[in-house]
């Protein structure tokens, strides 16, 4: 396939973008005038420039050039019942009504706490604040607090928020070998910042053993996803997770899960799935119904400092800590998340991962669909991948094939995070999910002579 053929193919995809989205794109020429690169999230930038969407109804999507999406992003998994969801919109409308926040306890806080503590093994109490980096962050605190330990465990590649503890090692080094060397992934971060973290690669227990052995008497916590999310949607192998487990009781060390994107996976997250039980948990997404809202929890003696009468109480304060119209969406939103929408959903998902791997298949395009529930993820090889690593080496190779495919899938209709993540909402149906498999299907062909040019090796040897 000749290079002109492959810059065509990459040029009519952008082009096809631009014409559609005019209005969209003066938005974002207008943004930049006020905004460091015209938003204020990195997560929803992708080139040319993000579609500005205006209103979404369901599991559909609408931008300002009045163009239609099937939503696969769902805010990056946090709206489980997609966009407007009746029982949600009413909650919020009749909170509102009464107060949006009313600065002191409430008994739909006391109700939404009880629902989590139900649901998540690991939740013998919890408290909340209003993002993932921060349930993240108080996590490894409360867990600095209890061992009297500062080093924490994070795994390479793995997403925790943006808080300076975590910012190191989101992007795997894939020109190293061997464990992975510790070190900073933003600058403005303080060096002092790795003093207390150490780093292990996904998958590997050994890597894990040897580094508590090293430094085992310093180590409050091992903080990780159960799968990794921005990492490059990697599962956990059999017995790794329950290896982990083992491997914290015999280092008397705390087992913290971020569950914030797992969670989905079933009515009491990734760790009720596999029947793991960490000794604390951070989550986030839809328990708050579309709006700001996260939890960590474990096990009381861990938690119980967190009590202002504690003799060695925690601080933790937030103006908008269990604000009321975040907890009304959110218990709203829980109530119909149950059992019977876990399984459905999950089993939509599966749906699209066999649909986009025969799609796949049939286009002669060695790239892989994976996942276990509802969120489905692109690997970007045809061999194993075990950790963020090889992920991140995949997808590196693949140059800007994940951009196009992201790109020419919008331009059919399809709105998905620009990783090509796919996350299922309770709105869609069979009919949604086969669209989405065929328009991969149809997105391919556009994008086939870029992939014969410049991706040789995800073609057939």
């Amino acid at each position: 396939m000749s290079s002109k053929s492959s810059q065509d193919a990459a040029g009519s995809v952008t082009k096809t973008f631009l014409e559609r989205t005019r209005g969209s794109g003066e938005w974002n020429t207008r943004a930049k005038e006020s905004m460091p690169g015209g938003d204020t999230r990195a997560a929803s930038y992708y080139t040319p420039y993000p579609a500005y969407m205006t209103h979404g109804e369901g599991c559909f999507l609408y931008d300002y050039d009045e163009n239609q999406y099937i939503d696969f992003l769902n805010n990056y998994t946090s709206l489980i019942h997609g966009h407007a969801h009746p029982a949600t919109v009413s909650a919020i409308q009749e909170q509102a009504a009464r107060g949006t926040v009313l600065g002191s306890a409430a008994e739909v806080t006391v109700v939404h706490a009880e629902m989590l503590c139900s649901r998540v093994p690991s939740f013998d109490s919890v408290r909340y604040c209003n993002s993932g980096t921060e349930a993240t962050l108080l996590a490894m605190r409360a867990a600095r607090a209890f061992t009297g330990k500062d080093i924490i465990i994070k795994m390479d590649g793995g997403y925790h928020g943006s808080h300076d503890y975590v910012q190191l090692n989101m992007q795997p080094d894939t020109s190293e070998e061997g464990v992975p060397r510790p070190r900073l992934s933003s600058r403005g971060v303080p060096e002092s910042t790795l003093e207390g973290m150490l780093v292990a690669p996904f998958n590997d227990l050994d890597a894990l053993r040897d580094l508590l052995r090293a430094h085992g008497g310093g180590v409050a916590g091992i903080i990780l996803e159960p799968a990794l999310g921005a990492g490059g949607g990697v599962e956990p192998e059999p017995g790794y997770l329950q290896g982990i487990r083992q491997l914290a009781d015999e280092f008397d060390v705390l087992l913290i899960f971020d569950e914030i994107m797992t969670f989905r996976q079933d009515v009491g997250g990734f760790q009720s799935t596999i029947g793991v039980t960490p000794d604390l948990t951070s989550i986030a997404k839809f328990i708050g119904g579309g709006l700001p809202l996260a939890a960590f929890g474990g096990r009381k003696e861990i938690m119980a400092p967190f009590d202002p009468t504690h003799p060695m109480t925690i601080p933790h304060n937030g103006t908008f800590n269990g604000n009321n119209i975040t907890m009304a969406a959110g218990l709203a939103t829980m109530k119909d998340f149950g059992a019977g929408q876990v399984a459905r959903i999950n089993e939509l998902g599966q749906r699209l991962r066999k649909g986009l791997n025969a799609a796949f298949q049939s286009a002669g395009v060695g790239i892989r669909a994976v996942g276990t529930g509802s969120i489905i993820r692109i690997h970007w090889s045809r061999g194993k991948i075990r950790n963020a690593r090889d992920a991140v080496a995949a997808q590196e190779k693949a140059l800007d094939l994940p951009k196009l495919l992201h790109l020419e899938m919008m331009n059919r209709g399809i709105f998905s995070a620009p990783r090509c993540q796919y996350a299922v909402s309770t709105p869609m149906a069979e009919k949604e999910i086969d669209t989405a498999i065929d328009v991969m299907g149809q997105s391919l062909e556009v994008v086939k002579p870029y992939v014969q040019a410049h991706t040789p090796h995800l073609t057939p040897g």
